[in-house]
């Protein structure tokens, strides 16, 4: 019988399960520190505005429907306190939104041209609120094919009466006054109630014509002629005086540089992306608010060109 040759007192030895636990933990843990470390350079990045590196020209973009939750008056009011951007680009891709948010942009860009000049570059569509906006610019450029015009007031609403009805349901409500469920979906809108709407409508669509014609440097009768919902061509919009001229981002860039005394290449400052989905989560925000605005958001006058509808 041979003896046993393991040497008295020496450790056992690791398994090969193991080892691979321990290097696969190891491996594990690298990952996420790495990967930890690149989202923290990237939020540190996001937040930095791009404001550290010279002059040059800030850009602010509008695309889609403007809303009230819109980032754009805070843009211009930190852009045009910060002495290292030169002059303000706004670069419009939307058809327009909300009265009282389109006037907000409006003045606050007829403000900032006090200090800075701003030019407005128009995209596929800038109709409605998106030419009431660029019109408060000091040049405004669209393209050949861009839609623009639609000059006017909207208000829908639905009518759900006979759709509730036919399911078994009612509408009650206790109201202070005759017109406080005005525009209420469960019932048929009156004659005297659409005549107070109407008023409100008349009154937004004046607004609109005279700080348009304001910002364009027209006349109001002028504004008023070409005020009645109808789009135009970018090409049509220079001949009707709501455009400076033709050109693309490009040419709107050139012509900020010449405004701000810079030279191209120049280097263009984007304003931190607003808040991701998952970062409002983590803040502690239900998707419930974190919903775009127009789902929740209660019917409106609005300065908005909506085809098809």
């Amino acid at each position: 019988m041979q003896p046993d040759s393991k040497p008295i007192g020496a450790p056992p030895k690791a398994s090969k399960k193991g080892s691979c636990l321990v290097v696969g933990l190891i491996i594990v843990a690298a990952v996420i520190l790495f990967g930890g470390g690149l989202i923290g350079l990237a939020i540190l990045i996001d937040r930095a505005d791009g404001m550290s590196f010279g002059d040059g020209l800030a850009v602010i973009e509008i695309q889609g429907v403007i809303t009230a939750d819109s980032e754009v008056v805070k843009n211009l009011v930190r852009f045009r306190r910060d002495d290292k951007v030169k002059a303000i680009i706004i670069r419009i891709d939307s058809p327009g939104g909300g009265v009282a948010p389109s006037q907000e942009i409006y003045r606050e860009v007829r403000r900032t041209r006090k200090d800075k000049k701003v030019v407005v570059s128009m995209g596929g569509v800038a109709a409605s609120g998106g030419l009431y906006i660029a019109s408060a610019a000091d040049k405004v450029l669209a393209n050949p094919g861009t839609v623009t015009g639609s000059i006017g007031v909207i208000m829908q609403m639905m009518n759900v009466e006979e759709l509730l009805g036919k399911v078994g349901v009612s509408s009650v409500v206790v109201k202070s006054g005759r017109y406080k469920d005005i525009g209420s979906m469960t019932r048929t809108m009156t004659e005297e109630e659409r005549a107070v709407l109407q008023g409100m409508v008349d009154k937004l669509h004046k607004q609109f014509v005279r700080d348009l014609a304001k910002g364009r440097g027209l006349k109001e009768e002028q504004v008023a002629a070409i005020a009645d919902g109808r789009i135009f061509s970018g090409e049509e919009a220079v001949d009707l005086g709501l455009v400076d001229g033709l050109g693309n981002f490009e040419d709107a860039v050139d012509a900020a540089a010449r405004f701000g005394g810079l030279k191209r290449p120049v280097r263009l400052i984007y304003p931190r992306k607003k808040t991701s989905f998952f970062e409002q989560i983590l803040e502690g925000k239900s998707p419930v608010q974190i919903l775009p605005g127009w789902i929740t958001r209660p019917v409106a006058f609005q300065y908005l060109y909506l085809p098809g509808l």
